[in-house]
């Protein structure tokens, strides 16, 4: 299973519900490695995304603990059983866990592949991802060129668990 998210300098992933920030290479990246792929995310991400609709061609699975919650075009689990219950329908290779911070935090241990957009930058912030640089259990795999959006430097990682 797979993770993929933005993170600034202190692995802050956002504030207030939202993305810290908008890199249109990066959303390009996010589309082209998830696009056909089923996305795992938590109800908060979902209302989060343009118009609070699943994304587009993925198979969108929501985890909320709201039993009535119901939304046109995703798959609704109410707990990590039943999550991993829907999950078996899925090669662990075409999962990917989209957020926010609980749901990363509950299933980082299940994944061996994260796909970080590391940005040189501190926001303000108040939802982080774990530091996969201080976690002995994980390395970078691979590292792109950094990449510039106005005065923004950032990168492309791909973090891997060590075996």
């Amino acid at each position: 299973m797979n993770l993929i998210l933005s993170a600034d300098r202190n692995w802050a992933i956002g504030k207030d519900n939202k993305l810290l920030v908008q890199i249109p290479a990066d959303m390009k990246f996010f589309r082209e490695v998830t696009t056909g792929k089923a996305v795992v995310m938590g109800r908060k991400t979902l209302e989060s995304l343009p118009n609070g609709l699943p994304l587009k061609n993925r198979t969108n699975i929501v985890l909320t603990a709201n039993p009535d919650y119901r939304v046109k075009g995703a798959v609704i689990v109410h707990s990590k059983e039943e999550l991993e219950e829907e999950l078996k329908k899925y090669e662990s290779e075409d999962i990917y866990v989209i957020g926010g911070g609980s749901v990363y935090r509950m299933l980082l241990g299940e994944c061996d592949t994260a796909y970080v957009t590391k940005i040189d930058y501190i926001y303000e912030a108040d939802t982080y991802f774990p530091n996969l640089d201080e976690d002995p259990e994980w390395e970078i795999a691979a590292d792109s060129e950094e990449q510039t959006y106005f005065d923004l430097e950032y990168r492309f990682l791909k973090y891997k668990r060590k075996c």
